[in-house]
Parts: C-alpha cells; structure tokens; sequence
C-alpha cells in the first residue's frame, strides 16, 4: 500500500510542468502529493491501477510522459508513440476505476496539422496530418485526447485535455539528446560561452514559435481544474510568437556569447509556425505574466549555477 487517500495527484511531479503545478499548489496552501516514475511505473498496468486504486484522488493532474526534442523523436519513435499510449491509458483507466472527479490531461501544441491557420484553434485537430519530424508522439497525445472525450461521453466525466505552447521554466532538461529547444540552445550556448567556441544551430532560424513559461502554465491549469469543464480541449500560449533567429539572439545576449553562430541548413526546420489561439482561457482569467526575456536569463542563470 502507498499513502492513505488524499485529494490531488500530479504524475510526473518532477518534471517540468508537474514540479510547476506542485509549487503552485504549496502556496495556495494545498497538499499535493506527487509521483515520479522511479515510485510508479505508470507503463505497468497493474501498479499503476494499485497506486490508484489506494490513493483515491479526487483531482488528478496527468503530466507524466515520455517527452524530447526533434532529435529525440526521430531517433524513439517507437517509444514516443508505445510508452505514451501505454502511460495515458494506464493511468486514465485506472482513474475511473479509482473514482477521479477532475482529469487534466496535458497534451501539445505538436497535434495541430502541419498547416493549421494562424494562430492555432482547436476546431482545426485532425484537419491533417501533424508535422512529421514528431508525428508518433502527436499521434499518441492525439489518442490521450480522444480517450479523455471518451469517458467523458461514456462515463460522464469532467475529464478535460489542455495544449500548452513550447514550454521553459525551473527544472528544464538541458540534456543534450533530449532537450526542446530551449533548454538545448541555452546549454549550447552557455556552454560555448564559456569556452570560447562556435554554436552550430539546427535549421535556418526562419520558423516562429511560441514559449511558455512553466509558472504561467501551472496558474492555468489550476484555473481549468476550477472553471472548465467542455468536450473542446483548450489552448494556454502566451500570445505571441518570434523566429528562431531571434530565440538564439535573445539566449546569446542572455549568455554573453561573442562567438559565430552556424546554421546547419541540413538539419529539419519542424513546422513552420506554431501559435496557439488563446480565446478560451482568456475568457477564464488567465493570462501569462512571465516576461520571455527574463524568463531565459533566469533558464541561463539555472543552467550556470547548477552545470556549469
């Protein structure tokens, strides 16, 4: 047995986005408990049910997943796709049999059509075929989704599915193999900095992408566990978009990096742009505060202290 039954649960509370919600949580003055994969094996399909079936949340937060960068998902598709199917259906059985009032289920902003009108509505999700580069885990965060609409429609659940923007923030996986962009680009370039060398670039810096601080992701998604409860996932970005060229030339300021930079034309771009349409959030009360500015200087200055 595990704990006696409490009332909110967040897999994958170390990540990124569940350490987020875990410290958002405290300081509302609430008591979370968390689980991390080295406690439950949530591909296990018999522990996964024992965990939930003991603890008995009320609210649970689904932030557990197998996640990576381009590199990453080219080189595991196989594990991309099989691993998330096998977390998500899991844990979402075993939630209704455990009796869990509120699902927030968290997929990405990597299931939208490749060309998907800008910026980003939910009406456009399987109007097409996601970008390729990361297709197997789109298509299993595309599946999450249709199983939180299933038991919704089966078992009347106020289960819920949210797509956030490319996410930085306390925490992030500056892992070299398996970072996202941000974190991948503020090593190389703290790295590089440091060193005196040159960084070489994935792409030609030409596609726009959105970021999201993980602090102003966790506010939104407790205001959702408060006050949405629809068939319709819902977007949470932070309004705006910029090129990657200007990403590198906010992260190399932020580094003091005087070095050249080398873009590696070679190397897949990902889709072109990628901007979340914000209406039905805004309409909750939520909006990011987190300046993308500081929020890298604060990702670089996490990165120096801790790896460097």
């Amino acid at each position: 047995m595990y704990s006696v039954p409490m009332s909110i649960l967040v897999a994958g509370s170390s990540g990124l986005v569940g350490s987020a919600i875990m410290r958002k949580l405290s300081k509302l003055g609430e008591s979370p408990v968390g689980i991390t994969s080295a406690e439950v094996d949530l591909t296990n399909r018999e522990k996964t049910f024992e965990y939930l079936l003991d603890m008995r949340p009320k609210t649970l937060f689904c932030c557990a997943a197998k996640v990576g960068g381009i590199g990453a998902n080219i080189r595991y598709p196989v594990e991309f796709l099989s691993t998330n199917l096998q977390i998500q259906t899991n844990i979402m059985d075993a939630s209704h049999a455990a009796g869990v009032d509120r699902f927030i289920f968290l997929s990405s902003s990597c299931i939208y059509p490749i060309n998907s009108p800008q910026p980003m509505e939910t009406e456009s999700i399987l109007g097409g075929s996601p970008e390729k580069t990361n297709r197997p885990y789109a298509l299993a965060k595309l599946a999450g989704m249709e199983l939180i609409n299933s038991y919704r429609l089966q078992h009347k659940k106020s289960w819920v599915s949210v797509i956030p923007a490319n996410l930085y923030g306390p925490g992030d996986n500056f892992d070299p193999e398996t970072s996202h962009v941000m974190g991948a680009l503020v090593r190389r370039f703290a790295e590089a900095a440091k060193d005196k060398t040159d960084v070489t670039v994935w792409g030609d810096g030409l596609v726009f992408r959105e970021f999201l601080h993980s602090d102003d992701l966790a506010d939104a998604l407790i205001i959702i566990a408060e006050r949405y409860d629809a068939d319709e996932p819902i977007n949470v970005g932070a309004g705006f978009e910029l090129s990657i060229k200007q990403l590198v030339a906010a992260i190399s300021e932020a580094t003091a990096f005087d070095g050249k930079i080398v873009w590696d034309k070679s190397r897949p771009n990902g889709a072109t742009r990628k901007l979340l349409s914000n209406k039905k959030i805004s309409t909750l009360g939520w909006k990011p505060k987190i300046d993308l500015k500081q929020g890298i200087r604060n990702s670089v200055a996490e990165f120096q202290s801790n790896f460097l």
